[in-house]
């Protein structure tokens, strides 16, 4: 089983290794002791605590998604900010995760939001001159990830489906994207993390890490998100809100459904939800 590991990780990094991420890490995670949950037919749930990755604890929390069984993604708005579990539970979902940045002042996202012909918000220049570089597209339950920038979003007049715009984006056919234009401190910095994840096996993936819980999980930056979701199977990835934002969400679960380890009670519970304005969410 180990000669399969390393043989697996050393393929891997053979496509090219991440600046800063190493043939170690990769062994950490394919090689973690993953606790699988088979929620139902298609969905998957899957968290790991591996010791030492990217030189610190990580906690990470995953749903696997397979549209194949019938599962159906989209993009969900709320009335003002409420937790990713109330939003959730208001549209039926199986699983959802938080959406993009927003005001937290008055709670409007601050990245372009379209549903059919109806523009809710646009992009601010700060949210593109820092990191929207991608977004997420719905359209009759089937989602795509993106590019997107301030031309794409001037230009773009699609009349049908849900459009969410959040970044960076992290991985596009199966490479990492150029993030020299993005902030370099978000870049750098390791934080907690959510992102969507569209794998080369045609899966979806709702992906968090936790973090700023120092010695029990500690969060990761944007090149480390990246290398993990690549590891994972992803082809086509994108970053969401993280921080306190951060929230992994599964229909049936104990704690309310939260998977993971929100950040914003400064607990290591399940219970520091921060209020939000829209999730991407699975739904059969």
């Amino acid at each position: 089983m180990r000669k399969y590991f390393v043989t697996l990780v050393l393929a891997l990094c053979s496509v090219g290794t991440l600046k800063g991420q190493t043939a170690s890490d990769s062994l950490a995670i394919v090689s973690a002791q993953w606790e699988i949950v088979h929620a139902q037919k298609g969905l998957i749930h899957k968290s790991a605590s591996i010791p030492q990755l990217y030189q610190c604890p990580q906690v990470i929390n995953l749903i696997e998604i397979d549209p194949g069984k019938g599962m159906k993604a989209g993009i969900a708005l709320s009335d003002g900010m409420k937790k990713t579990s109330r939003i959730a539970s208001e549209h039926h979902a199986l699983a959802a995760i938080n959406g993009s940045y927003f005001d937290m002042k008055h709670g409007n996202s601050v990245c372009f939001l379209k549903t059919d012909r109806q523009v809710i918000d646009t992009t601010t220049i700060n949210e593109f001159k820092l990191r929207v570089t991608g977004a997420v597209y719905e359209r009759k339950g089937k989602m795509k990830l993106i590019p997107w920038n301030r031309q794409i979003e001037k230009k773009y007049k699609r009349k049908v489906g849900t459009i969410l715009a959040s970044g960076p984006l992290l991985l596009k056919d199966g490479r990492v994207c150029d993030w020299s234009l993005c902030g370099r401190d978000f870049v750098r910095t390791k934080h907690p993390r959510s992102a969507v994840c569209m794998t080369k096996d045609g899966k979806i993936l709702l992906v968090t890490v936790n973090g700023r819980f120092p010695g029990r999980a500690e969060g990761v930056n944007i090149p480390e998100l990246a290398h993990l979701l690549r590891i994972l199977g992803g082809k086509d990835a994108l970053n969401l809100d993280g921080g306190g934002s951060t929230t992994l969400w599964l229909s049936g679960a104990p704690d309310n459904g939260v998977v993971n380890y929100p950040c914003d009670n400064k607990r290591f519970d399940h219970a520091g939800e921060r209020g939000v304005p829209n999730i991407i969410y699975i739904y059969e």
